[in-house]
Formats: C-alpha cells, sequence, structure tokens
C-alpha cells in the first residue's frame, strides 16, 4: 500500500486488503495493551505510536509485507538473539506472510519499549 491519506487508524485498517486486516488489527491491539501513556497517531501515512511526541513503533501494510517499525536500538540491541531470524531492516521486522508474524516477540519488543524511554534511531 502507498502511503495512507486516512485520518486516523480505523481508517487506515479499512484501506489495508482484507487478508492483512486482522493480523494488523491484532498488532493494533498488542499496542494499545502493552504501550500505556502513548499516543496513537498517523505519521508518515501510517499507524505509530509516540511517547513524548517522539514516535517509537509504527506498523504499516506494504506492497509485499507487514512491516512492524521499532524505533528503539536499545530495545532492538536487547533482543539480537530472538531478532537474529528475523527478515529485518534498520529499523523494521518484515513479515512477507500474516501467518509469520511473531506476535509474542512483538509484545515482548512493546512492553521493553514501554518500560522507560530510550534512544530513537
Amino acid at each position: 500500500m502507498v502511503q495512507s491519506k486516512a485520518s486516523d487508524v480505523d481508517g487506515y485498517l479499512n484501506e489495508v486488503p482484507e487478508e492483512r486486516r486482522v493480523a494488523l488489527t491484532r498488532v493494533r491491539q498488542l499496542c494499545r495493551e502493552e504501550l500505556v501513556g502513548f499516543d496513537e497517531v498517523m505519521a508518515y501515512g501510517m499507524p505509530a505510536y509516540e511517547r513524548d511526541g517522539a514516535c517509537e513503533i509504527a506498523f504499516a501494510s506494504q506492497k509485499q509485507y507487514i512491516s512492524f517499525y521499532l524505533m528503539r536500538s536499545d530495545v532492538r540491541e536487547a533482543f539480537e538473539e530472538r531478532l537474529a531470524e528475523q527478515d529485518r531492516g534498520k529499523g523494521c521486522l518484515r513479515f512477507r506472510r500474516s501467518e509469520s508474524i511473531d506476535f509474542d516477540l512483538l509484545r515482548d519488543l512493546l512492553k521493553a519499549t514501554a518500560v522507560l524511554p530510550g534512544k530513537i534511531c
């Protein structure tokens, strides 16, 4: 999907392909459960979660995969071993199929992010 023009996350989720909507809705649910005190916003055309105006987490439906953006380098470093087997870029995890999303890993990354503010890459 090209950058969304949706004004909120509900609108964004309504735009994504149906086969990805369930997985992305679950990612959103995890974010809302674990990122207490964060603001849910649309940033760069995708759902994002900010603390004190700094975006720390985001997710998106891309053309070839679902992306989970983790902007905290300290959290990525702490989870290096668990992330080693994942398809990833500098600040994101890529899931080519909804069924391949490791929701337990995402929950643990979100919990670690929520504990304290840290350096944004």
